[in-house]
């Protein structure tokens, strides 16, 4: 890749972290987002968000001319589009963000560019992106014909784990499906320059389908244990033990349960493939409403001991989607502690969560939620519902903050103690 140009639309939790990767391993990378505090914080070396590791592979980039950020869609020889892609109304695909990032590339193209997507999509987004692609620019193609300039697209879905991302973009196997065979090549050559991993190539719609289906397998395994730990409860068992015994069996295991499922992947993917096959995908389907339902569960429990005190304190644990990261999107314990404050306008409520400076707009309009130190919210609280796992509350000192005498709601069997 010796003098190319990556310009890598959406400087996201993905985006950012390939660009950096990418300016780390010898090409000029040109960050494109919407957002002018982004672009400014990376043209500074600066991240925006939580993520080990990133900040120095940012702050380096950035001092050795490798990586810069803009507002505008530049020429390049690479186009990396990793846009959101959340759902809109009855759970429905919106690719609004991967329309505009396709709109702003199109003016852009020359021949024999390549396009990849790596924003998770609904089977078929690749063609669509390059359908839209050739509607605007009908000199371009995908085969060369009638003698036009052609342009390669390929997908290339993530495969990081968030905490983990800078490693596990070096590391991890990645697949690589193009709409032709060529364009799978020529996007497996971007991705050799840095990715010590398997590179699988496949056509477009099969790399598609295939994030959506690691996604959905650990949502159905979730879902799973979360119907044990209601079904534990129910018959007055200790769900983590009962877990902890069947994954004793060699070709069985089954993963934690909790408060719910959150994030941009696990509890938005399995969306799309119902959309795609709606009466097919009926397991699919029951998991995710299984494990959307699950908050509904904790906030149950806690309302029913908040009604002990006449005006209860309770501190919750946690705000991110997963441990020890600042990502709130789609998490189940921001929801959790919203309906808290609206079913218990007179509880106080101390959210604990390390990895942020302030509440997110959804819990800040609340009067009786406030953001917390954690010693300070666990030691005046009645009620100590953990909702996150993070580092810091696994590690506390349970007999300094005197939880046993407290109601304790633990929904991730981190605190265990007879």
């Amino acid at each position: 890749m010796e003098r190319t140009t990556v310009a890598v639309i959406g400087l996201g939790y993905i985006g950012l972290p390939t660009a950096a990767v990418l300016a780390t391993h010898g090409a000029d990378v040109i960050g494109v987002d919407v957002n002018d505090k982004i672009v400014e914080a990376v043209n500074r070396g600066e991240v925006p968000f939580v993520e080990p590791d990133l900040s120095t592979s940012v702050a380096g980039a950035v001092k050795q001319g490798r990586l810069r950020a803009e507002s505008k869609t530049p020429e390049a020889d690479v186009y990396i589009v990793a846009v959101p892609t959340p759902f809109a109304e009855g759970h429905a695909p919106d690719l609004s963000y991967i329309d505009a990032a396709t709109d702003g590339l199109a003016g852009q193209l020359r021949g024999d560019v390549l396009v990849i997507l790596e924003s998770t999509s609904p089977p078929g987004t690749t063609q669509h992106m390059a359908d839209r692609i050739l509607a605007r620019r009908p000199d371009l193609s995908l085969d060369g014909s009638l003698g036009r300039p052609r342009i390669h697209v390929a997908h290339c879905p993530e495969r990081v784990l968030p905490g983990r991302i800078m490693i596990e973009l070096v590391t991890n196997d990645r697949i690589v499906g193009g709409l032709t065979r060529m364009a799978a090549e020529k996007a497996k050559v971007v991705y050799e320059t840095f990715c010590k991993g398997e590179i699988m190539l496949t056509d477009a719609i099969t790399a598609e389908m295939a994030k959506l289906v690691e996604n959905s397998y650990r949502d159905v395994n979730i879902a799973f244990a979360n119907e044990l730990s209601i079904i534990s409860a129910k018959l007055g068992i200790d769900v983590i033990e009962l877990i902890e015994l069947a994954n004793h069996h060699p070709r069985v295991n089954i993963l934690q349960p909790g408060p719910g499922v959150g994030g941009h992947c696990i509890a938005v993917d399995p969306w799309f493939i119902v959309s795609a096959a709606p009466e097919e995908a009926r397991l699919i389907r029951m998991a995710r409403e299984v494990n959307d339902s699950q908050p509904e569960h904790v906030i149950g429990r806690v309302v029913a001991m908040a009604s002990r005190f006449k005006e209860p304190r309770i501190a919750a644990l946690g705000l991110a989607f997963k441990p020890d990261i600042d990502d709130l999107r789609e998490s189940p314990a921001c929801l959790i502690v919203e309906r808290l404050a609206q079913e218990l306008p007179g509880a106080q409520i101390a959210a604990v969560e390390p990895n942020v400076t302030s509440l997110p707009r959804e819990l800040s309009r609340f009067d009786n939620v406030v953001l917390t130190d954690f010693e300070e919210g666990v030691l005046a609280a009645d009620i100590v519902v953990l909702l996150v796992d993070h580092a810091m509350f696994k590690a506390a000192d349970k007999r300094r903050l005197r939880l046993r005498e407290k109601v304790v709601i633990d929904t991730r069997g981190a605190w265990r103690w007879r």
